[in-house]
């Protein structure tokens, strides 16, 4: 009867023990880390990228902001961009069928559009553009091009078609931004640069009037693409709540990048 009694009393032991082992806080690991985009300045130790995530420079590590980190790694940017240059092929695939070589083209901004400035807007990080940065990081001649766009200018090309970039850097960087282009191999047959208002309509006329500054025949434009609402003729951020009508060439004529970096939106 002893003998049973201590083995009842070794059992209630043991298993009370095992039960305040299981019962105890797990060891400190620190406080969780911060939402994405709840601050500028990641934790230190914070996870790394998705192994995916394109190349950056050493400061995409720390400093993004959430618009800036969603085209740096997200798949959804890069799937937008390509479909958007996929859907402007198609269009001028169709618009090319009848139309004699030379007589039509397209009209494309530069920057987020066809060229990538996202290494200078993570070396900004948050920071107000500043017209002296910018055009010292267009002389560093780094910007890349965007998925799909050499393929749709050598396309257009093919097809028989002429390619004007229309952008608002300003004419004394426009040879940076050519060699930009020449290195990335983008086909463009005509740039033209900004040496007034930013106000690109002059220029879109000139485009399709063949008239200076362009060094083109006239062309009929079958297709814009750009990322900023100002990259198509006579259109601004009005346009905004004016109803379906206002609309109905995006997707057939206009095409347009997402930026969500910055844009004619942010006076708005």
């Amino acid at each position: 009867m002893l003998r049973r009694f201590a083995s009842v009393a070794l059992a209630l032991v043991v298993s009370s023990s095992l039960a305040c082992r299981s019962a105890a806080p797990p060891p400190h690991v620190g406080p969780p880390p911060p939402p994405p985009g709840a601050t500028a300045q990641a934790p230190t130790g914070a996870p790394a990228p998705p192994a995916d995530a394109p190349p950056t420079s050493a400061a995409s590590t720390t400093g993004d902001h959430l618009e800036v980190r969603w085209v740096r790694q997200s798949a959804e940017y890069e799937a937008a961009v390509r479909q958007v240059y996929l859907m402007a092929e198609d269009q001028v695939e169709r618009a090319a069928v009848g139309r004699a070589a030379g007589t039509w083209g397209v009209v494309l901004d530069a920057d987020e559009t066809v060229i990538s400035n996202l290494t200078y807007q993570i070396e900004r990080a948050g920071r107000p553009h500043d017209e002296d940065a910018w055009s010292a990081w267009i002389k560093r001649r780094e910007a890349t091009a965007l998925p799909g766009a050499a393929a749709f200018l050598a396309r257009v090309r093919a097809l028989g078609g002429r390619i004007a970039i229309v952008t608002n850097r300003r004419e004394p960087v426009c040879d940076d931004t050519r060699a930009v282009f020449d290195a990335r191999g983008l086909a463009y047959d005509l740039m033209l640069c900004r040496t007034g208002p930013s106000d690109k309509n002059p220029r879109f006329e000139a485009v399709q009037s063949g008239l200076l500054p362009s060094t083109l025949p006239p062309l009929t434009v079958v297709a814009f693409v750009g990322d900023n609402i100002q990259d198509f003729p006579k259109l601004s951020q009005a346009i905004r709540g004016a109803g379906d009508d206002a609309f109905v060439e995006f997707g057939s004529r206009f095409f347009v990048i997402p930026n969500p970096m910055y844009g004619s939106w942010e006076g708005r």
